[in-house]
């Protein structure tokens, strides 16, 4: 089944556009990490710094989802819980990572099995670990989230594949040594991806929300 007919207002499609420029802007060059924070965040910060180095999904991406999903979240006036957000968004892509990393497991579901071993020890609130585990399993755009930092994650990480930013991710993993063999196979790789979200009924509400 196709979208359904947009029936945004212009100025919700101004406020997405908007969004997303700040987040190009943002990327290119760099993000601040606020003076103070908790302790935890720190240590997600560091970690992810340290860890999740890949042009398409590394830690610049985690920090685009983050920024994007908190500002989605606000343009809708919807309240998140933004400890199990930022949890979630900078940690969702754990398990795409060595030594995490699964062959043939689906990385949110290792990822959030994972996280442990960064928040555990930290000052991370004890009562919300399953949160951040429900917004890590469902945030691929082929799955359904549950609860509003969930949601908001699954549609930032959909919508950081699109605009500027999403074509330098997809030619990024067209590396001279051939993760996916070079232009051509990057040119079906979108074809592929944008096909694949053309027909699920998913996808399409998710391209709905830019609107």
């Amino acid at each position: 089944m196709g979208c359904r007919p947009w029936q945004k207002s212009a100025r919700r499609v101004r406020t997405r556009a908007a969004l997303m420029t700040g987040l190009c802007l943002m990327t290119v060059i760099g993000y601040a990490a606020p003076s103070e924070e908790p302790a935890w965040r720190q240590t997600v910060r560091a970690f992810a710094a340290s860890n999740f180095k890949n042009p398409a999904w590394g830690r610049s991406h985690s920090e685009r989802d983050y920024e994007l999903a908190s500002q989605l979240a606000a343009s809708d006036h919807v309240a998140l819980d933004d400890d199990v957000l930022f949890a979630a968004a900078y940690l969702h892509d754990m398990a795409a990572f060595k030594p995490w990393e699964v062959e043939g497991k689906e990385h949110g579901d290792i990822g959030a099995m994972t996280i442990d071993s960064v928040l555990k020890g930290t000052n991370f609130p004890a009562d919300k670990f399953e949160a951040v585990r429900g917004a890590i399993r469902t945030h691929m755009y082929y799955r359904t989230p549950v609860g509003p930092e969930a949601t908001y994650l699954h549609d930032a990480d959909a919508l950081d594949w699109l605009g500027a930013i999403g074509i330098a991710r997809v030619l990024a993993l067209a590396d001279p040594h051939g993760q996916y063999g070079g232009g051509a196979s990057a040119h079906r790789l979108v074809g592929r991806a944008f096909a694949n979200r053309s027909e699920d009924r998913r996808g399409c509400r998710i391209l709905e929300r830019i609107a």
